[in-house]
C-alpha cells in the first residue's frame, strides 16, 4: 500500500512492455564513453582534480563543436532569412540579399517560421537538382525524385522503413559495412530487419571486395530475404574513397542480384589522398549504360553536416532516388508529410551549399578561400594522425583518404583482454574508458563500429585545431605505451 493510500499500481509502460526493438539499439557515438566524458567535463568545472585539464571529444564528426569556423556566406544568407530587417543593412553582400529574397518568396507568408511542403522549398529542390546535375557532368536530375531532409539520416531511416517487409525467413535483410556507421544497425535494430554484415578488407586500405559481398548474401539468404545494400563512401568510420572501378563491380553485383542501393555520400567533399576522387554512384551508374541506369534502384544521400561546411546543427540534407516505382515514390511522399517538413533553417543553408557564390559574384574570393583552407586543413590533419599513429608501437593505421575519421587498430595483450572480461567490458571499450579517465581524450571502441574477431580499433576524428590534435596524438601514443607495458 503506498503512503497516500492507494494500492501499488503497475506502469502502463516498463522495460517489460515497452517496445522489445528499441531496447536492441545502440549507437556507440553518443555511447557510454560520451556519457562518462560529459560527467568529467562537469566534474573538472566544479574543482575536481584529475590528470588532464580538459576532455578533448574526438569521439563525433562534429566540425564546428571542435573550433572550425562556419563560412561566412552560409550565415549570411541565414541570417538574412531569420532576421530580414538585415536586407537593409549595407554590410551584407548583394549576393547574399538576392539569394535571401529569393529564398523568403519561396516561404509562406515569406517567412522561414512558416511550415515548408513537405519534401522541401520548391526552388532548392530545384537547386539540389542542378547541383547534382553540374557534379555528375550533366547527367539530368529531377527535382520531383529530391527529398529534403534532417540531415542525412532522416533519409536513410525513410528509406530503410520503406523496404523493411516480412516475418521469418522473409524478413527483410539489408548488407551494412563492417566497420558501419551505427545509424544504420540502430535503424535496422529499431524497424526488426536483419543485419547482414560484409567486411571491407582492412589489409587492402579498407576496400570493398564483391567477392565478399556474394559470400555475405548468399549465407543471409538461408535465413532472411536481402533486399538492400548498403554503402558508405568515403568511409566512415574508415575513411577511404571507393575507386570507380570498384563502384562499377558494386553496381554490377547490386544489379545481378535485384538489390536496392543506398548510397551514403555524406562526405563526397572530403578528399584528401593523392590518386582518390570521388565518383558518386548515379554518375557511374548512368555511365554504365541504360541497362543499368533504367533499372537499377538506388537511393543517394547528402548533408550540410560534413564536407567543409560542418553546420550539423541546423539538420540539412537531401536525398535523390533513382528508379524508384512510382506507386512507392507516392507512398515516400506520405511517408515524409507525415512529419511535416524538415527544419526551414536546414533547408536555407543546404541551398547556400549546393548554389553557392560564382564567379564574380561579390562573395566568391572569400567563399573559396574558406573552403579550400578549411579542406586543406584536414588534409594536414588526415596526414598528420596517419603517420603519427604509424610510428608508434602497437598501432597500424590505414590511410585517412577522405571523410573526418581515422580508425587505427590496435595491439592489446592477452592480460588486458582478460581484465575487460573480468569487468564485462569489450577489451577495445576498456582501453577507451582507460584513456579516457587518465588523458581526458575521447574516442570510440572499434566494438561499437563492428570489426572482424580478435581485432581491436577505435574511431578518433580528425577535427580537433592542429595544435590540440597534436596533443591528443602524443598523449594517445605515450598512454598505450604505458598501457601496453602495464598488462604485458
Amino acid at each position: 500500500m503506498a503512503e497516500n493510500g492507494l494500492g501499488w499500481r503497475e506502469k502502463v509502460l516498463s522495460l517489460e512492455s515497452m517496445n522489445p526493438c528499441i531496447k536492441k539499439v545502440e549507437y556507440a557515438v553518443r555511447g557510454p564513453i560520451v556519457t562518462r566524458a560529459v560527467q568529467l567535463e562537469k566534474e573538472l568545472k566544479e574543482g575536481a582534480k584529475k590528470p588532464f585539464t580538459e576532455v578533448i571529444r574526438a569521439n563525433i564528426g562534429d566540425a564546428h563543436a571542435m573550433g572550425q569556423k562556419p563560412i561566412t556566406f552560409l550565415r549570411q544568407v541565414c541570417a538574412l532569412c531569420m532576421y530580414p530587417e538585415l536586407l537593409n543593412d549595407p554590410n551584407f553582400p548583394k549576393d547574399a540579399k538576392e539569394k535571401a529574397r529569393k529564398l523568403l518568396e519561396g516561404c509562406g507568408g515569406q517567412s522561414i517560421g512558416a511550415y515548408s511542403a513537405s519534401p522541401g522549398i520548391d526552388c532548392i529542390r530545384q537547386h539540389v537538382a542542378s547541383f547534382i546535375e553540374r557534379r555528375d557532368g550533366g547527367i539530368p536530375s529531377n527535382q520531383d525524385n529530391i527529398f529534403l531532409s534532417t540531415g542525412a539520416s532522416d533519409g536513410i531511416v525513410t528509406i530503410l522503413k520503406l523496404l523493411v517487409s516480412g516475418e521469418g525467413r522473409s524478413r527483410t535483410g539489408v548488407l551494412i559495412p563492417i566497420p558501419q556507421y551505427p545509424l544504420y544497425s540502430a535503424a535496422l535494430a529499431e524497424l526488426n530487419a536483419v543485419q547482414v554484415n560484409y567486411y571491407l578488407d582492412e589489409e587492402n586500405c579498407w576496400a570493398l571486395d564483391v567477392g565478399e559481398l556474394r559470400r555475405a548474401l548468399h549465407e543471409a539468404r538461408r535465413h532472411c530475404q536481402p533486399r538492400a545494400l548498403c554503402l558508405i563512401n568515403p568511409g566512415n568510420p574508415t575513411g577511404q574513397v571507393q575507386s570507380r572501378k570498384c563502384i562499377e563491380d558494386v553496381i554490377h553485383f547490386a544489379w545481378e542480384e535485384h538489390l536496392f542501393l543506398l548510397a551514403d555520400e555524406v562526405y563526397q567533399d572530403n578528399i584528401y589522398a593523392k590518386g582518390s576522387q570521388f565518383h558518386s554512384f548515379k554518375k557511374v551508374l548512368f555511365e554504365m549504360g541504360p541497362k543499368y541506369s533504367g533499372t537499377l534502384e538506388l537511393a543517394s544521400f547528402y548533408s550540410i553536416s560534413k564536407g567543409f561546411m560542418g553546420e550539423c546543427g541546423f539538420r540539412g540534407g537531401y536525398m535523390e532516388v533513382v528508379n524508384m516505382d512510382p506507386g512507392v515514390q507516392q507512398q515516400l511522399s506520405k511517408l515524409v508529410s507525415v512529419r511535416l517538413c524538415p527544419p526551414v533553417t536546414g533547408q536555407i543553408v543546404l541551398d547556400a551549399v549546393v548554389n553557392r557564390p560564382e564567379p564574380g559574384d561579390p562573395s566568391y574570393q572569400q567563399f573559396e578561400q574558406e573552403k579550400k583552407a578549411v579542406l586543406a586543413a584536414l588534409a594536414e590533419k588526415a596526414l598528420l594522425t596517419e603517420e603519427t599513429l604509424n610510428r608508434a608501437p602497437g598501432f597500424r593505421c590505414n590511410p585517412v583518404q577522405g571523410a573526418m575519421y581515422a580508425f587505427p587498430r590496435i595491439q592489446l595483450p592477452p592480460r588486458a583482454v582478460e581484465a575487460a572480461k573480468a569487468q564485462g567490458q569489450a577489451p577495445d571499450m576498456f582501453f577507451c574508458l582507460r584513456l579516457l579517465e587518465e588523458t581526458g581524450i575521447c574516442v570510440v571502441p572499434g566494438s561499437g563500429f563492428g570489426q572482424k574477431e580478435g581485432t581491436f580499433h577505435f574511431r578518433m576524428t580528425i577535427l580537433p585545431p592542429l595544435e590540440k590534435l597534436q596533443i591528443l596524438l602524443q598523449k594517445l601514443t605515450q598512454f598505450h605505451a604505458k598501457f601496453l607495458r602495464e598488462y604485458s
